[in-house]
């Protein structure tokens, strides 16, 4: 769930800042699937470290 949390926060916050720094459809796309992964593996970390402490 966190992971797939992280990866649709990811894909705004990274349209957002392409379409901050004036980019054109295609940047705001690579931007936005950049931050998904990125916000993603985040997410897949944060979800085995809870895992971990939690049993």
């Amino acid at each position: 769930m966190i992971v797939i949390a992280g990866a649709i926060i990811g894909a705004i916050v990274g349209a957002m800042t392409a379409k901050k720094r004036n980019g054109n459809r295609v940047d705001i796309w690579q931007y936005g699937a950049v931050y998904a992964i990125a916000f993603s593996l985040g997410g897949l970390i944060l979800t085995i470290a809870i895992e971990k402490i939690i049993t």
